[in-house]
């Protein structure tokens, strides 16, 4: 009896096509959003949003700084 048969992989199939929709939902539900009743971004999409900033800005200042000879 072979380990990998049809039942078993389309078993397989559909718990991975179901839980990749579980887990997309969860991801969207826990992703910073605007709060749609002040429809401002809250708290933790601010933070996100200056971090991402911050680390464009010391990437681009140190890549700019490399063509300097030590």
């Amino acid at each position: 009896m072979s380990v990998f048969n049809r039942r078993n992989a389309a078993v397989g199939w559909i718990t991975w096509a179901v839980g990749k929709r579980v887990l997309k939902r969860k991801a969207k539900e826990a992703a910073p959003s605007i709060d749609p009743e002040t429809k401002k971004p809250n708290r933790s999409a601010i933070a996100l949003l200056v971090a991402g900033m911050v680390g464009v800005l010391t990437f681009w200042r140190r890549r700019s700084g490399d063509d300097e000879p030590e």
